[in-house]
């Protein structure tokens, strides 16, 4: 057994049910799992592995990433694509992800990660769906491999593309795969990397890309092999003007419309982004249980417009937070992103529409519901011990420590952590990663990048 001792924590944010807070309280950590909340722990020193003297440290739970893509960290700030629009940004980055290979996917696998971990979130879920044609079938398998060596809990999403250009969809040819090739991998990743145990690190998701990159069969077949497997679904959908027009044109139908009538409504469905859904549209979703992942830096940088936010959380529909991914954001720093989506709904929904916890909510709970693991997304006995400490006497937070909630989402001069326990294991000590050499990852996947661009 391990056991990880914090003492007289200054401040304890559990994001529990009633949003309880504790001052100068101590928290036991026994393996995997928060054993004890209480005042004065006693314990036999000799069995315990690590004590961490916290009365300088505000603590909260680890933060829920629910969207991304992290291949894209290799393609970050390219000139050409910036100050274009979704559609068109696409059509400029396709033929570099072509390119990508089992090296690439596995270092820009370990550079997100990193970056999310330093910056307070534990849990991601990734959505990988280019399969370049002259590459190995199982890319996504070095991203399982990558997520467990560096400690991070990993949703990897078995995404898909089979539309290509030449079909009326967006994706070179070079990328797509046929429907018999996706669904058949999609049964393997599940079988080899999906765990439903109580605190599994690893789990699988299925994702077809978009409604514009794939058939409405495979959309179809997508989610009877989800839910013969018992795992959940996630796609991209009412990003855009652009997409919402689209299917409107192709279908006949608004994108939610059309999900609708291929069965992917349910707790077990999410989907990115949805800035461009109506309020009966919410009311839909909010019946149905189904769950959105806002993107609030991506949606800006590529102007896609402002999602409901306030709506969606008046009406309890699950609604989490995420950053997208790297090449649209062009980061993966989750306390940023808190920051941003607070900021968006102030200035776009109204001063009274949205307050910092609410932010921090659909960044732990939020990303609880949505992925449909219990056991994260607070601080409480018996849940994962995934949390993160945030030193409060630090420059930024400097005449700011009434609140620490406020001071998180508000203020700072950097959005990195001090700690970050993911499981059990400290993962971030002091400011610095424990799994990996940071300026090693760094320095190779600038390598893999720079062959990306340039060959």
């Amino acid at each position: 057994m391990s056991r990880i001792l914090i003492k007289d924590i200054k401040e304890l944010i559990t994001m529990d049910e009633n949003r309880k807070r504790y001052k100068n309280i101590d928290l036991l950590i026994e393996d995997e799992e928060i054993k004890q909340i209480d005042k004065n722990i006693e314990i036999d020193l000799k069995e315990t592995d690590e004590i961490i003297e916290a009365g300088d440290y505000f603590v909260f739970p680890g933060l829920i990433n629910t969207h991304h893509h992290f291949y894209q960290t290799l393609t970050r700030n390219i000139p050409e694509a910036q100050g274009v629009e979704l559609f068109n940004w696409l059509k400029f980055l396709y033929p570099i992800w072509a390119k990508l290979t089992p090296e690439a996917v596995y270092y820009s696998t370990l550079l997100a990660s990193a970056e999310l971990l330093k910056t307070g979130c534990t849990t991601s879920a990734d959505h990988f769906y280019v399969f370049p044609e002259n590459q190995e079938d199982n890319l996504i398998d070095h991203q399982f491999k990558a997520a467990e060596k560096i400690g991070i809990r990993f949703h990897g999403s078995r995404g898909s593309m089979s539309l290509s250009e030449e079909d009326g969809g967006l994706p070179p040819a070079s990328v797509v795969q046929s429907e018999e090739e996706i669904l058949k991998d999609s049964q393997r990743v599940i079988d080899k990397f999906h765990d439903d145990s109580k605190f599994a690190m690893q789990r699988v998701v299925l994702s077809p890309c978009s409604p514009f990159s794939v058939s409405m069969d495979l959309m179809k077949e997508s989610i009877k092999l989800a839910r013969q497997n018992n795992v959940l679904s996630h796609t991209h959908l009412a990003e855009t003007l652009d997409e919402n027009q689209y299917c409107v044109d192709s279908f006949g139908k608004r994108p939610l419309k059309l999900m609708e009538d291929l069965d992917w409504l349910g707790e077990d469905v999410w989907f990115a982004h949805g800035v461009h859904f109506n309020e009966f549209e919410i009311a839909k979703l909010a019946e149905t249980k189904t769950g959105v992942s806002h993107c609030p830096a991506s949606n800006m940088k590529l102007s896609s417009g402002v999602a409901n936010i306030p709506f969606m959380l008046k009406n309890e529909m699950p609604v989490s937070l995420a950053v997208d991914g790297s090449a649209s954001n062009d980061a993966s720093n989750m306390i940023l992103e808190l920051k941003l989506a607070y900021l968006l709904h102030k200035a776009f929904h109204g001063i009274d529409s949205i307050v910092s916890e609410d932010i921090l909510s659909i960044a732990t709970n939020g990303g609880r519901d949505v992925l449909n693991q219990p056991e994260i997304g607070s601080i409480e006995k018996g849940k994962a011990a995934d949390l993160i400490m945030v030193r409060s006497n630090r420059l930024g937070f400097a005449g700011g420590q009434s609140d620490p909630v406020e001071a998180l989402v508000n203020t700072g001069t950097t959005q990195e952590v001090d700690y970050n326990i993911v499981n059990g294991k400290i993962v971030v000590r002091e400011g610095k990663l424990t799994t990996i050499n940071e300026d090693n990852i760094i320095e190779k996947h600038n390598q893999i990048a720079e062959k990306l661009l340039h060959n």
